[in-house]
């Protein structure tokens, strides 16, 4: 069986703005804006996304952006590093929401 994902989407994104085309150019302009040089510079924004793109799990984003860094100029061992700060962004975030766990169990065990 193939994949959910499907890598030849990718380039069909601009298809979701076939319906409803001034919500797609809206969005387009807002993106363009976000990854242009700003007080970051598009290499570091490029690696945020790809540290973002993992942290949400979407393949296509981790397919663009790890494109966009090694466009941008960046290296590989940056683009682990940044994988690295999102699993631990997203590891810690778990694991602090225990805490809802153990108020729920004081509150179930008194």
């Amino acid at each position: 069986m193939s994949g959910y994902y499907r890598s030849d989407d990718l380039p069909r994104f601009p298809e979701m703005g076939t319906d409803r085309p001034e919500l797609w150019e809206k969005f387009n302009h807002y993106y363009a804006a976000v990854f242009a040089e700003g007080a970051l510079t598009e290499r570091e924004k490029a690696l945020m996304a790809l540290a973002v793109s993992h942290a949400v799990q979407c393949p296509y984003c981790i397919d663009a952006y790890t494109q966009a860094c090694l466009e941008k100029g960046s290296n590989l061992e940056q683009m682990t590093e940044a994988v690295h700060v999102a699993t631990a962004i997203k590891g810690g975030a778990a694991l602090v929401h225990g805490l809802q766990m153990r108020n729920a169990a004081e509150k179930l065990t008194m």
